[in-house]
C-alpha cells in the first residue's frame, strides 16, 4: 500500500507505456577460464508513477520486467503475470526510514577469496538465513538489490514472540474476528500484531551485521559450477563471487537459478489491495482485529465482473479512525486483478458507509501459492519462496522462513564442515560430489511433502468454492478445537494431525460440504496425489 489519492489510480498496465530496449552484457567462460561478455537483448518497459506512490519528492519511473526476462511462463506468472507493474510498483515503494543494506554491512571483494555461502535475495528470509548461517562462523555472502521491505506483514503475536520478534510488533489487538454472514460473528480468541517494516528490516540487518554478513547490491546472472566444483555467482558488471554453497532466496519467480519438478500443480495466485487510510468513524471495533469480513455487501445486487472472485475484507485499525484495511482473493487460478479488487473494495465500504478523510498508503500483495517443489537432486539451494515454502492454503511464508533459517544455517554448516574434513582427508584430488542434496533432505523431508499435499488438496477445494462455499468450509474450520486451526494456519500440524484435522472437519461439515469434500478426494488430482504421498516410505 502506498499513499496514493484515489483519483490517481487509474489501473497501470505495460502497453500503456513506452517501452524501452537496453542491452545487457552477459559473462560467459572460455576453456582456459577467462571471462568474456556477450551481449544479450533485453526488453524493459517504463511506467511513471505519481510521487506519492513511491513516496518520493517527484514523479519516478520504475522498470517493469517482461516475459522475456524469465525463465518460463510459470516463472514470469509467479513474477506478477499480468499484473506485473503492480506488482514492480510496490517493489519499488520508498521507505525512507529503513538504512540501506550497502551502509551497513561491509562489501564483498575479491580478496575475500571464496566464500562458504552465498544467499541471493534481500528479503526477510533472504537476511535471516545469512545471519544465522554467518553466526554459526561460516563465510557468507548476501547479493542482491537494495530494497527494503515494503509489504505490510500480520502476524500471530505468540509466534513472533516465540522467534524473539516482539520488539517488532508496532501494534497488538489482543482477539481477532471473523464475520462469514449476518449471523453472529467468530471470535478467534488469539491476539494478532502487525509487524513494523522498519523494525523488522533493521533488526536482521543489526543480526547480518553482528554477524559479518558481506554484501553486494547488485543483479545475478547466473550460478555456474567450476571444475574445481566450486559455484560461480556471476553478476551485473562483470563481477563473479566463488563459493561453496549458493541459496537461492530471491522470491517465488527464481526458475533463472532453480529447477523445479516437472509435472506438479499449476501455480495460483492470491492477490490483495490494500489502503491506509483515515475514516471519519469506523465500522468496526478498533480493539478486535478483523480477520475476515465474507459478509455480502452488495445486497444481492446486479452480478459483476469483481463478484465472480470470492473476497474477503481484512481490517487492522491503528486507531479509531486511522485503518488498513484490504480486500483479499485467497486464491483464484488467474489472479484477480488489482483493478477490481480495489473497485471492491471502495464499493464495500461506501455500501458500509465509510468516508475516506485521507490515504496514506496503498498497497498491492502478490503471492503465489501452490506449483511445484524444487528439484531436490539440484545443486543450487532456495529458501523461503523460492524454496516453495509458501501455505499453499493460506499464503503465509515469513513466520515460517524466520523460524527454520537457525535450523537450516546449522545443517548447511554441518554439511560444509562435514566436507572439510573429507578434503583434509583425501588431499587435495577430491571429485566433486553433490553435498547440496543433504541440505535439500532436510528443508524437505518425506514428512514436511506429506504435509504439502495435504495443503495442495485444500488449495484445490479452495479454488472450486464459491463465496457460499466459502463461508461454509470456514464455519466448519473455526469451529475446530484450536490446536487443530491454529496448527494448520503455522504449518506446525505433523502429517498424522492433519489427518485427524480432516476426519473432524468431515464430522462437523454440513452435508453439503461433506459430499464436497468425498468428490474432491475422488475426482480432483491433488486428492490422488496426496493419497499417493502419505503412502510413500
Amino acid at each position: 500500500m502506498e499513499g496514493l489519492a484515489a483519483r490517481n489510480m487509474a489501473a497501470l498496465t505495460v502497453s500503456n507505456y513506452p517501452i524501452t530496449v537496453s542491452s545487457r552484457r552477459k559473462m560467459l567462460k572460455n576453456e582456459l577460464g577467462f571471462f568474456f561478455n556477450v551481449p544479450r537483448l533485453q526488453i524493459v518497459a517504463t511506467i511513471c508513477v505519481p510521487r506519492a506512490a513511491t513516496g518520493g519528492g517527484t514523479d519516478s519511473c520504475v522498470a517493469v520486467p517482461v516475459k522475456e526476462d524469465f525463465a518460463d511462463e510459470e516463472d514470469y506468472v509467479k513474477a506478477g503475470g499480468s499484473e506485473i507493474s503492480f506488482v514492480q510498483m510496490q517493489k519499488e515503494k520508498r521507505m525512507d526510514l529503513q538504512s540501506k543494506l550497502s551502509d551497513k554491512l561491509p562489501r564483498i571483494l575479491a580478496s575475500d577469496g571464496t566464500l562458504d555461502l552465498v544467499v541471493i535475495g534481500c528479503g526477510p528470509a533472504g537476511l535471516a538465513l545469512a545471519a544465522a548461517s554467518a553466526k554459526l562462523g561460516l563465510k557468507v555472502g548476501l547479493i542482491g538489490p537494495d530494497l527494503p521491505f515494503t509489504n505490510n506483514y500480520g502476524v500471530w503475536e505468540d509466534e513472533f514472540k516465540d522467534l524473539g520478534l516482539e520488539c517488532c510488533i508496532e501494534h497488538v489487538w489482543r482477539d481477532t474476528i471473523v464475520y462469514l454472514d449476518d449471523n453472529d460473528p467468530i471470535f478467534i480468541g488469539r491476539a494478532y500484531g502487525r509487524v513494523s517494516r522498519h523494525l523488522l528490516h533493521e533488526e536482521l540487518l543489526k543480526r547480518c551485521a553482528g554477524s559479518g554478513v558481506s554484501y553486494l547490491s547488485t543483479k545475478v546472472e547466473r550460478i555456474v559450477e567450476a571444475s574445481s566444483g566450486q559455484r560461480l555467482v556471476e553478476c551485473e558488471g562483470n563481477v563473479v563471487v566463488p563459493c561453496r554453497l549458493v541459496t537461492v532466496a530471491s522470491g517465488a519467480a527464481s526458475g533463472k537459478f532453480l529447477e523445479y519438478n516437472v509435472g506438479g500443480p499449476r501455480v495460483s495466485v492470491q492477490t490483495a489491495y490494500g489502503v491506509e487510510v483515515e475514516v471519519e468513524k469506523s465500522p468496526y471495533d478498533p480493539s478486535l482485529m478483523v480477520f475476515m469480513d465474507y459478509r455480502d455487501y452488495t445486497n444481492h445486487r446486479v452480478q459483476s465482473l469483481e463478484s465472480q472472485y470470492p473476497t474477503f475484507l481484512y481490517a487492522m485499525a491503528m486507531s479509531p479512525t486511522r485503518i488498513f484495511f484490504e480486500e483479499t482473493c485467497l486464491a483464484s487460478k488467474e489472479a484477480m486483478p488489482f483493478d477490481l479488487l480495489k473497485k471492491k473494495l471502495m464499493s464495500r465500504l461506501e455500501t458500509m458507509g465509510v468516508r475516506i478523510m485521507q490515504t496514506y498508503e496503498e498497497e498491492w500483495s502478490y503471492i503465489p501459492v501452490g506449483g511445484s517443489l524444487p528439484n531436490t537432486e539440484q545443486k543450487n539451494l532456495a529458501f523461503g519462496a523460492a524454496a516453495s515454502m509458501v501455505h499453499p492454503a493460506t499464503g503465509y511464508s515469513v513466520v515460517r522462513s524466520l523460524s527454520e533459517a537457525p535450523k537450516y544455517a546449522s545443517v548447511i554448516a554441518s554439511i560444509l564442515e562435514q566436507d572439510n574434513i573429507k578434503n583434509t582427508k583425501l588431499g587435495s584430488k577430491v571429485v566433486p560430489e553433490n553435498i547440496s542434496m543433504q541440505a535439500w533432505n532436510a528443508l524437505w523431508p518425506m514428512e514436511r511433502k506429506r504435509q504439502r499435499a495435504f495443503f495442495l488438496f485444500g488449495l484445490a477445494l479452495i479454488l472450486q468454492l464459491d463465496t457460499e462455499g466459502i463461508r461454509t468450509f470456514f464455519d466448519s474450520f473455526f469451529r475446530l478445537p484450536k490446536w487443530m486451526s491454529q496448527g494448520f494456519l503455522g504449518s506446525t500440524l505433523s502429517s498424522v494431525d492433519l489427518v485427524l484435522f480432516a476426519l473432524y472437519m468431515f464430522v462437523i461439515a454440513p452435508n453439503d460440504m461433506r459430499k464436497r469434500l468425498i468428490n474432491h478426494l475422488l475426482s480432483d488430482p491433488t486428492g490422488n496425489i496426496m493419497v499417493k504421498t502419505y503412502l510413500s516410505l
